[in-house]
């Protein structure tokens, strides 16, 4: 059974274009495929729609052909929208983006779809940068050519590819691919194509680009060059730093994976890293909130014996000492009084009852006043947050500071306060940098950012501090100071 393909062509005011685009066509596509043409007019003010019109009333059909004319201008990221709702709404199974002006030639549609087919690809692009100087001697304006070039730099350092350009319309999508991204929630304007290639890279889809020639001819460009430059600046930064959890637009919450997860940080400069180094070898370590179990096998390598508890995640859990336990209902029956260390990290913001989490864990560790206790948790005061506030944003999302499972938010002070509250005494108190390399990789620059986060931490942990990292030890209670006093009292009466 041959696949359905639906050729979207969008247009606008191109009635000197439309009739030669839609010749252009190859008629024997439809040997392979079901072809639909869908034409989507957005509004023009010249005579685009009349001519389209009249071409398929007068041309024999080797597709079915339908029109769309939209009543209100909706730009040329809206008009893709319409386009790809018509091709999962009616089942299509890719559909293949062609500008009305001809500026990519639809000769190559055959050859940008194979992969889709033959390869299980998701999204193809035709690129005019794969061969040398192709750009250039097609009529590549120079200042177009250099500003791509940036730009494909830029976006291929962020999300660490190796594209030729972005910056290219013509694409073919696996309409399946389509439904797995929010594209509904992306800009109307030219905008759009850079969001949708980091939906389609941020939910690890397969991406191919093969090589097109370049035709730049009289179309009229409706892109404002310096505009575009900083969208995609801003885009691709907001996208890639979502990751941090500093910043939350809902349409890149699209990651797969480990986003939501756990996600193991001993690399650079983490809370991970930072109980990695305080931990000393061949002691015992209690990780409550161990989840799979990867940082607790760190410190087994470092010949340390560990206990790890959590919830529900025992069918991918790491360790040989492992306990099953829901923190919100409380502490397992085990025994607290060998440990040298508990390691209670990024837990504390996702229980209902934190305090009677920590009174609860104090009584336990009565008998064991030499037990160090490692506890973090984000840092609500952090400048970017702040700075959110101060412009109205408040926005929670899939990870980060403000990660939507999190049921408590601290500050320096507040968590303090938690702590000795709760009848422990505070050793020393760090603050923890943003992970710049989940965002970036580990590179030169998210090497730079963490070490300047480091340099403004010293001004003022409380400002700069990605996460709060308290080194606490438990007080003696009120019944081991009463028996001590009584005690006492027996020798020297």
């Amino acid at each position: 059974m041959k696949k359905k393909l639906l050729i979207l062509i969008v247009v606008y005011n191109h009635e000197k274009f439309i009739e030669k685009v839609l010749n252009r066509i190859d008629k024997n596509l439809t040997n392979k495929f079901n072809v639909e043409v869908l034409i989507n007019d957005d509004s023009s003010t010249d005579n685009t729609l009349e001519v389209i019109k009249s071409f398929v009333d007068n041309n024999s059909k080797p597709f079915k052909y339908t029109i769309l004319s939209n009543p209100i201008n909706q730009g040329y990221g809206g008009n893709q929208k319409i386009g790809f709702q018509y091709a999962i709404k009616n089942n299509f199974d890719y559909v293949a983006l062609v500008h009305g002006d001809g500026q990519y030639a639809p000769e190559y549609l055959e050859r940008l779809i194979d992969p889709l087919v033959s390869e299980g690809i998701d999204f193809v692009w035709g690129s005019r940068m794969i061969n040398k100087n192709g750009a250039l001697k097609g009529g590549m304006p120079l200042y177009k050519f250099i500003g791509n070039k940036i730009l494909t730099f830029y976006q291929n350092f962020l999300f660490k590819t190796d594209f030729s350009e972005f910056h290219s319309g013509y694409r073919i999508y696996s309409v399946n691919a389509l439904t797995k991204i929010p594209f509904n929630l992306n800009s109307n304007d030219h905008s759009f194509d850079n969001e949708i290639i980091a939906q389609f890279l941020i939910s690890k889809l397969k991406i191919k680009e093969i090589a097109i020639p370049t035709y730049y001819g009289e179309e009229i460009s409706y892109v404002n060059g310096l505009k575009y430059a900083f969208q995609v600046f801003i885009i691709n930064l907001k996208a890639k730093f979502q990751e941090l959890g500093i910043f939350y637009d809902r349409k890149f919450d699209c990651y797969e994976g480990k986003l939501g997860n756990y996600i193991l940080k001993d690399k650079f400069e983490s809370t991970h890293k930072k109980a990695l180094d305080i931990v000393k070898d061949n002691t015992k370590v209690l990780d409550i909130g161990c989840n799979t179990g990867e940082l607790g096998n760190l410190f087994i390598k470092k010949k340390c014996e560990v206990t790890g508890i959590d919830y529900k995640v025992n069918q991918n859990q790491k360790l040989e000492n492992y306990i099953e336990q829901n923190l919100d209902n409380g502490l397992p029956e085990i025994n607290y009084d060998h440990f040298d260390y508990v390691l209670i990290l990024d837990v504390i913001e996702h229980l209902k009852d934190p305090e009677n989490f920590l009174i609860e864990l104090k009584k336990k560790l009565k008998n064991n006043l030499k037990a160090k206790v490692l506890i973090s948790t984000p840092n609500i005061a952090f400048f970017i947050i702040r700075l959110m506030l101060l412009i109205g944003n408040f926005n929670y999302g899939s990870r980060g500071i403000l990660d939507k499972t999190h049921t408590r938010l601290f500050t320096f002070s507040s968590f303090s306060n938690l702590v000795r509250q709760s009848d422990f005494s505070i050793l020393k108190t760090y603050g923890v940098p943003a992970p710049f390399q989940l965002a970036v990789g580990s590179n030169f620059l998210s090497k730079f950012f963490e070490k300047l986060n480091i340099l403004f931490i010293k001004l003022s942990k409380r400002l700069f501090s990605f996460q709060i990292f308290l080194e606490i030890k438990p007080n003696i209670s009120l019944d081991k100071l009463l028996e001590q006093a009584e005690t006492n009292a027996k020798d020297k009466i």
